[in-house]
């Protein structure tokens, strides 16, 4: 089965992400399923959730607005994760993993955004 989507570097990356992000949750407290980790998974699945709708969309406005709430999200996820790493739930080397691909992510992103608006 082939999804348009698939081709999108940029939704590699972010559904890379939230794949990571579902691997180190797993070894989070308990007493966090339902705050930290949910919160996690849920911003970390948006990203890649909302690149796939704003593509899926006709009109290049929709997709910019649709890459904003993919970047809110991802915005929503660096935090957690520096929550995270503050409350010693996640590894100092597994943050600065993280928070790499983020930063990477983000970037792609913002590149993208600048792309869509500048060229019609």
């Amino acid at each position: 089965m082939e999804f348009n989507f698939y081709r999108l570097k940029i939704w590699e990356k972010a559904h890379s992400l939230t794949i990571e992000i579902y691997r180190v949750t797993k070894i989070f407290p308990f007493h966090e399923l339902y705050g930290i980790v949910s919160q996690l998974r849920r911003a970390s699945a948006s990203i890649a959730a909302n690149i796939v709708e704003g593509y899926s969309r006709r009109s290049r406005k929709e997709f910019i607005q649709f890459l904003y709430q993919a970047r809110a999200s991802l915005d929503e996820v660096i935090y957690f994760l520096i929550l995270s790493k503050d409350l010693k739930y996640l590894p100092d080397r597994e943050f600065e993993k993280l928070i790499n691909e983020a930063s990477e992510l983000m970037k792609m992103i913002n590149s993208l955004i600048s792309k869509k608006k500048l060229n019609p």
